[in-house]
């Protein structure tokens, strides 16, 4: 999901509109989309296996994403008695400030679905990283930069940090056949979150914490 005003927009993109924004306030229904945007079309049942759910849940949530236009069957694939589904975009765009206060607690619920997401990923990488190969457990980061900005300058560093992102090699189903030897899929995810009523206590550090994969227990 992007903010306001973020950059790039994707010509592979949907922007949510309040009917897609109810949508995918649901957080199986982020990971069905995610799961299809990344290993390409699948079935009901596989992606149920995936996920931990059975697969007439997996089934109901897809058949509601496929009426509000983020996915669809796949007619090129399956038979009578196994439907395919694969993703119609490759990325969910959230850039419309009226549309958040006109609908604030479907947009409260998609954020919390993403937010959601994100920690059920965290905790996948987390159990996985002491059996990666030493290469990669070393490129592991979770980091928390305390910052004081303007909402000038949070903008700003959301979009600097967009500008560097992309300049990297994005993941797509295809991507593999292209991609150079050695390249596998990393999950980077970004959080600016203002605190506007927090204040800190005259003992706390200012300085980055930052948990890597040379030092995780």
């Amino acid at each position: 999901m992007k903010g306001p005003q973020g950059p790039h927009l994707e010509e592979n993109s949907v922007v949510l509109d309040a009917k897609g924004l109810r949508a995918m306030a649901h957080p199986l229904r982020i990971q069905l989309v995610g799961l299809l945007r990344k290993f390409g079309p699948s079935t009901a049942t596989r992606l149920a296996e995936r996920l931990g759910v059975n697969s007439g849940t997996a089934s109901y949530h897809l058949r509601q994403l496929g009426a509000a236009g983020f996915v669809e069957e796949d007619t090129g694939r399956g038979n009578a008695r196994e439907r395919w589904w694969r993703s119609v975009h490759q990325m969910t765009e959230f850039n419309d400030r009226e549309l958040a206060d006109r609908e604030p607690e479907a947009t409260l619920a998609f954020l919390h679905s993403v937010a959601t997401t994100y920690t059920l990923r965290i905790q996948r990488a987390l159990n996985e990283v002491q059996t990666m190969p030493p290469e990669w457990r070393d490129t592991f980061d979770m980091s928390d930069w305390a910052l004081r900005l303007t909402p000038e300058e949070a903008i700003s560093l959301r979009r600097e940090l967009r500008e560097v992102i992309y300049r990297y090699r994005r993941d797509t189903p295809d991507a593999a056949a292209t991609a150079p030897e050695g390249a596998e899929r990393v999950g980077l995810v970004t959080h600016l979150l203002p605190e506007l009523d927090a204040s800190a206590p005259p003992e706390a550090h200012s300085g980055p914490e930052s948990v890597d994969g040379r030092r995780t227990p």
